[in-house]
């Protein structure tokens, strides 16, 4: 490689034809236009013809529709470009990026619209990405709060029968970010967004863990330049809650590479680890119990720092247990395990039980397999633990000052809620998490119960 990714701007990270890589693979983006910085909103006349389309279908909510919503649709207007529009109808409570709303998306639809244009953040953007590419169309963005990672990854967050599910599909090619628009944000979605990039130092450490326990594919150029806007961000989180426009600007763009990065890896393991699963159980408690949830990246702040507290006592464990892990692999009762996920999940639990069929993590040889590479790699897995995290009381003190919850407690949770989220986190989804590791190691019901929840 001429140059490491770390050290490319977002042009070069998103040129045509990709980036050959040192890990043998070339790394591909479908985001072909970003801007950001204060009034660049007037820049998507101009990112509609660079891409060469000619008719948008603008889609908001009653928020981001006063937000942005309106001087789109007078920049389009003043540029003599026609267009189609949708606002979401208000919903009692938080939107959900649900069936429902992808009826109503499908539903106002026009098809002499040739690509789509978000205006929003997590669940506009999500909706539209998966109505783009249902229509075989791209999508575009114009940010409204620097508050998630999703704007530029393939994949997109949803709710389908109950379940927090990601669908694969592409990433917008735009992203305008006008940190005018940013900085009339509510002060949760600011904090949202920094929860949700506070979480990288996790899920590159836990990256790093499962490319060793589970053969996922790694790439340390693609790490690099997440541990690169992650310091960039950290840096300027000071001027977050004071919308100065560095500091905006700064975590946007550190939510668009961590979408990149996605992108690149073909997998979400550079942005999301065990602190988004506990998001996405929330989640589902929540749904189930027919209640809002919290922002999702103020969840997964929460998150980070209760596998943060996980990691420091795994530190500790100077030795694998091996004796103790089996017992607990001879111990394990199918049927108990069943009665607890349906506990734990309720109505969706056939989806988790089915899961477990196809897979197989329960099963005795996958525990074996598991925990052979953990002891032979023990000392390294401990040195990536060490080289990868910061203290939680590091991180605790940089929410703290942005007036960020800290704990699930601050979230309205119960500690009952907090024990089933560890335990149901490595059940909904094939991906090795930071619980999987403490499972193998015969340790996760009693790490659950030692959760600091308050």
């Amino acid at each position: 490689m001429e140059k490491h990714l770390a050290d490319m701007t977002l042009a070069e990270l998103t040129r045509e034809g990709g980036i050959p890589c040192s890990c043998g693979k070339v790394h591909t983006c479908q985001l072909r236009y970003f801007q950001a910085g204060p009034g660049v909103v007037a820049c998507l006349p101009e990112a509609l013809k660079a891409r060469g389309r000619a008719r948008p279908f603008v889609v908001s909510d009653q928020n981001t529709e006063a937000a942005a919503g309106r001087k789109v649709k007078q920049v389009l207007d003043d540029a003599g470009i026609p267009h189609s529009d949708f606002v979401f109808p208000f919903r009692e409570g938080k939107m959900e990026p649900d069936e429902y709303a992808m009826g109503a998306l499908t539903m106002a639809f026009d098809p002499r619209c040739d690509v789509i244009v978000a205006v929003g953040s997590g669940v506009i953007n999500d909706c539209c990405k998966v109505m783009a590419h249902a229509c075989g169309l791209t999508s575009m963005v114009v940010c409204t709060a620097p508050s998630m990672d999703g704007y530029c990854s393939n994949s997109a967050s949803m709710i389908q029968n109950h379940i927090k599910v990601s669908l694969y599909n592409a990433c917008p090619e735009a992203i305008i970010a006008d940190t005018d628009i940013l900085a009339t944000a509510p002060d949760i979605m600011l904090q949202a967004g920094l929860g949700d990039m506070l979480a990288k130092y996790v899920s590159i450490c836990e990256w790093r863990i499962s490319h060793i326990v589970y053969d996922d594919p790694y790439c340390e150029e693609i790490a690099g330049m997440v541990r690169a806007c992650l310091k960039n961000i950290v840096d300027h989180a000071d001027g977050l809650m004071r919308r100065e426009p560095e500091a905006l600007k700064a975590v946007l763009e550190g939510l668009v590479i961590s979408g990149i990065s996605m992108a690149f890896a073909e997998i979400s393991r550079p942005a999301s680890g065990l602190e988004h699963y506990f998001s996405h159980i929330w989640e589902m408690q929540a749904l189930q119990r027919g209640v809002p949830s919290d922002l999702h990246g103020i969840q997964v702040g929460v998150g980070t720092l209760l596998v943060l507290w996980i990691y420091e006592h795994m530190l500790n464990i100077d030795t694998v247990d091996v004796e103790r892990a089996r017992r607990a692999m001879e111990q394990f009762s199918p049927e108990a395990w069943e009665h607890t996920m349906r506990e734990i999940f309720g109505p969706i639990a056939p989806s988790i039980l089915e899961i477990e069929k196809k897979v197989g993590k329960n099963r005795p040889e996958t525990q074996q397999r598991h925990l052979q590479r953990i002891v032979a790699h023990w000392d390294e897995i401990r040195r990536i633990i060490r080289e990868e995290l910061p203290t939680r009381d590091q991180v605790y003190g940089l929410m703290a000052a942005c007036g960020m919850p800290l704990t699930p407690k601050d979230l309205h949770l119960t500690r009952k809620d907090t024990i089933d989220a560890l335990k149901g986190s490595r059940e909904i989804r094939d991906k090795y998490l930071t619980s999987s590791l403490l499972w193998d190691l015969g340790l996760l019901g009693e790490t659950a119960e030692k959760l600091p929840a308050e």
